[in-house]
């Protein structure tokens, strides 16, 4: 009897043992099939939503995600700042600006509350025009009232431009909203998008010396 009690014991011990190994495989296996759902949509999304192979199309995705990844639904005024390079937060170019103009173009029409702080006191005019918006502080008002800030940034890499743009609350910091995007352009050189092309080598021509 004690044999049999001993084998007993020994056989469910042993039968635990096997249940929570397949029990922790089990577990494992979830994880594993999860994260390949996970990546699964990643590669979806950069496939269809992040690379754009037009710089109107890249524009449309950082517009469309800013608007589906907005965490705190709200009609507070959200103003724009150029884009500006990675690598340096006080430099832009015509391409970071044409980004950011574009961009109050597309979430006005989506609803956003955008406001132009570039506004001037006074309509100004010449020969050739007239003028509201200017880069003069002086012309400016001195303070714009709480806004949310868009912010963003490029980076310049082989064929393409990797974009980030950013909807950030002034006082406290927190991110609101977040996209990413690239512009698939594939040219070899992107000198001609930041129009920064060096000029083509040139030869002098001197007179033959006898």
């Amino acid at each position: 009897m004690a044999i049999i009690l001993i084998a007993t014991g020994c056989a469910y011990t042993q039968n635990s043992v096997n249940s929570k190994q397949d029990s922790n495989l089990q577990i494992e296996n979830r994880k594993v099939q999860v994260t390949k759902e996970y990546l699964k949509v990643a590669q979806d999304k950069q496939f269809h939503v992040t690379t754009q192979r037009t710089l109107e199309g890249t524009i449309d995705s950082l517009a469309t995600q800013i608007m589906r990844n907005t965490k705190i639904p709200t009609n507070k005024p959200v103003l724009f700042t150029s884009f500006v390079r990675l690598d340096n937060l006080k430099k832009t170019t015509e391409f970071g600006r044409v980004i950011s103009e574009s961009l109050i173009n597309e979430l006005s029409n989506r609803g956003f509350n955008v406001i132009e702080f570039r506004g001037q006191l006074n309509v100004s005019i010449d020969e050739d025009g007239e003028y509201f918006i200017s880069r003069d502080i002086s012309k400016l008002k001195e303070k714009i009232p709480n806004t949310y800030v868009v912010v963003g940034t490029y980076s310049r890499q082989f064929g393409k431009i990797v974009l980030n743009a950013r909807v950030v609350d002034n006082i406290s910091g927190r991110i609101i909203s977040s996209s990413r995007a690239i512009y698939q352009h594939n040219k070899r050189n992107d000198c001609v998008i930041f129009k920064d092309c060096k000029p083509p080598r040139t030869v002098k021509i001197i007179k033959e010396k006898k």
